[in-house]
């Protein structure tokens, strides 16, 4: 399934929020140099998802703050479930 965020490096912690438009709003301490922190994006995710990080790929985005992350091994419903619960 494929999923839209929004991300926001150099925050004080990880979290993962729904915005108001329900666009994921992922915030990790990484900065974005040399994929730091798209490194971290799939590392939060694939630890509250509970899929292996070879199952999360960017797909576009890898520069931006708006991304497209296809995650491979689970429903649309369960990652939003799991992701709306933390």
């Amino acid at each position: 399934m494929d999923l839209k965020i929004c991300v926001v490096p150099k925050a004080k912690r990880n979290s993962i929020e729904i915005g108001d438009d329900g666009l994921f709003k992922v915030r990790v301490t990484a900065a974005p140099e040399r994929g730091k922190a798209n490194d971290a994006v799939i590392t939060l995710l694939s630890k509250l998802i509970g899929v292996p990080k070879r199952d999360i790929q960017i797909v576009r985005g890898h520069t931006a703050r708006n991304k497209l992350v296809r995650v491979e091994g689970a429903t649309t419903k369960q990652v939003i479930e799991k992701l709306s619960s933390d």
